[in-house]
């Protein structure tokens, strides 16, 4: 048994775990690692909006496009390929990317195949939208966990390997207690979102600002592997759970300091849907997140679920990673997206 604190990255307490030190968890979950060298990583999420099956095909075309700069120098070392419908009847379409070194993607960003696309004018009159929700994590800022140890997705297909079974997982506050800031810092939330450029309601181009300490949460399930006895016991015991769970939040959320929370499906560049979906979820802070997953009775429903069916779940891939970023590593833009997309419906408008 080992901590999900790498131990380049402990340090002295001054704020102590939810559990004792001999405390033994429930089954068995892994964390990815990564040298020392790594200090910082790069979390972005591309999104293309479309309504209406006319624009489906244009949607996709610009989705190709994204996915071909990444294959320019300095693109990102992993990606995935995401569609959801949102509560306003829009579908959108997401790369999801990962970088190792920050400053290879500023200099992909700044390339003009990337930047002259995104800021062109051309961006406006195409009827359909575009978003961009970049965050930077340090190192000591994010944290994983797996119930498997090889093929891990997300920020994990960056790492560099796999940590024996670790303590920290199965308990409230387990999330906190595997973040290496979370020795030291209680990861508290400073100032408010603010739309710093343009009018949501507008449409055209929307820029929001971020505070410290944004959490970010990917938790997903792959069934790729599954037979039918798993899958029917993921789609008829835990995915009904989910879902329900997913949607208040994205509905609700506003509440309870959910910024954002989209569930969605994994796709191929042709739009086909694949086996495995995962939620994307921004909360005001780690807190915030926190107390919904321990109180609330949309999350109380999947935990129990969850704990009644895993000793049946063999090859049901489940795993999730949650950050936190200092405020000067966000970045929030919008382009001909409806009001209420990703982190617009909460921010507040400055006077312009």
């Amino acid at each position: 048994m080992e901590s999900a604190i790498d131990k380049h990255l402990q340090c002295p307490r001054t704020l102590s775990r939810r559990v004792a030190d001999d405390y033994q968890p429930p089954f068995p979950m892994y964390a990815a690692r990564a040298g020392e060298e790594m200090s910082q990583v790069v979390m972005a999420y591309f999104g293309v909006q479309y309504h209406g099956s006319e624009t489906r095909s244009r949607a996709l075309e610009a989705l190709r496009k994204i996915v071909t700069d990444f294959g320019l120098t300095d693109g990102p070392a992993h990606y995935d390929l995401t569609h959801h419908v949102d509560n306003q009847g829009y579908d959108n379409l997401i790369a999801v990317a990962y970088w190792r070194d920050p400053a290879a993607h500023h200099r992909w960003l700044a390339s003009p195949s990337v930047s002259e696309w995104w800021n062109s004018d051309e961006r406006l009159k195409e009827g359909i939208g575009y978003f961009r929700e970049i965050a930077a994590p340090r190192a000591e800022q994010f944290e994983t966990l797996y119930a498997f140890t090889d093929n891990f997705p997300g920020v994990g297909a960056i790492m560099d390997g796999v940590s024996g079974e670790v303590q920290e997982h199965g308990y409230w506050g387990s999330i906190r207690d595997r973040f290496p800031i979370s020795q030291t810092d209680w990861m508290r939330p400073n100032g408010a979102l603010e739309v710093i450029h343009g009018k949501p309601e507008l449409g055209g181009r929307v820029i929001v600002r971020g505070h410290d300490n944004i959490a970010l949460i990917r938790s997903g399930q792959e069934w790729r592997e599954a037979g039918e006895d798993e899958r029917h016991l993921y789609f008829g015991e835990i995915e009904p759970t989910l879902r329900a769970g997913m949607d208040f939040l994205r509905d609700n959320g506003q509440e309870l300091g959910c910024y954002s929370n989209r569930y969605v499906q994994s796709i191929d560049l042709d739009g086909n849907l694949q086996d495995e979906s995962y939620n994307i979820g921004h909360w005001r802070s780690l807190d915030k997140l926190e107390r919904w997953a321990e109180s609330h009775p949309t999350h109380l429903r999947i935990f129990v679920t969850f704990f009644r069916v895993v000793t049946g779940l063999s090859k049901l891939r489940l795993y999730h990673e949650v950050s936190v970023f200092d405020a000067k590593h966000q970045v929030y833009e919008y382009i001909n997206c409806h009001a209420r997309t990703g982190l617009m419906r909460d921010a507040a408008i400055q006077n312009q």
